[in-house]
């Protein structure tokens, strides 16, 4: 399908550079690129090449995994890695209603809305109005603001409008003081994920859902090793993507 006017879009060069931009059919500014016309991408779609200043680039439309990745950041992100096994185990899926404690730079917020859009909602308990306001501004320049709702509170006292979540998404380093209030909205049947770097903060977390009736409680920590591959040799890259944080999924259950 042809890209249409306002679609968020990235050039990407020989090299991997990505330069992002939201289509105009007029005059655009990119940057590095000085000024070219958008007109010339009227027609074109998904992977189509065109040549800008002598340069051959390509036109794409991103996936989530390129949105996570070029968030203006001030907050660290949880990681794709990391993500995806919340939204799998998590059983996350399009029209559900999720909670989240924590936004961050609004990485996990992003790969969440774009799971759940575009009948489902994604409602963030965000401590620092600083935070917020970067979350919004990155949920804004991917198109999904439409699905997402947040309030500034601290999520251990918080007032929560927001009932009958499908799941509950923690990314704070004591959750087991906030669970008592965040619990209530959590639908029966429904998955939390809580999200500590610590193992001292993983235990806590573990024994809080313990002791409120959670089945199925299991821990986990994600490692990502790419591979190097060349003409003649294949090994393992001596770079990876270890520890990130620590994860924990659990039902709740009625007692």
């Amino acid at each position: 399908m042809a890209f249409k006017e306002g679609e968020f879009l990235y050039l990407q060069d020989g090299e991997g550079r990505r330069s992002w931009f939201r289509l105009q059919f007029g005059m655009m500014k990119m940057g590095g690129l000085g000024v070219i016309d958008g007109r010339r991408l009227e027609g074109l779609d998904d992977g189509d090449s065109l040549e800008i200043v002598g340069k051959r680039f390509n036109v794409f439309r991103p996936g989530v995994v390129e949105l996570m990745e070029s968030l203006d950041r001030r907050a660290q992100i949880i990681t794709p890695k990391d993500a995806c096994a919340i939204i799998m185990e998590c059983d996350i899926k399009t029209g559900d209603r999720v909670i989240e404690v924590g936004a961050g730079s609004g990485g996990l917020t992003t790969a969440l809305l774009r799971t759940v859009a575009p009948t489902g909602h994604v409602h963030t308990v965000e401590f620092k109005e600083q935070n917020a306001e970067k979350a919004l501004k990155n949920v804004k320049r991917t198109g999904l603001d439409s699905f997402w709702s947040y309030q500034i509170g601290d999520a251990r006292d918080a007032e929560i409008d927001f009932d009958g979540a499908d799941a509950l998404v923690t990314d704070m380093p004591d959750v087991e003081n906030a669970l008592d209030n965040l619990v209530p909205h959590l639908r029966n049947g429904g998955r939390v994920c809580t999200y500590a770097p610590n193992t001292n903060q993983l235990e806590l977390a573990v024994n809080a859902l313990r002791d409120r009736g959670f089945t199925d409680v299991r821990s986990m920590e994600i490692m990502r090793r790419g591979m190097e591959v060349h003409a003649g040799g294949t090994r393992p890259s001596f770079e990876m993507l270890g520890h990130t944080g620590y994860l924990t999924f659990a039902r709740k259950r009625s007692l």
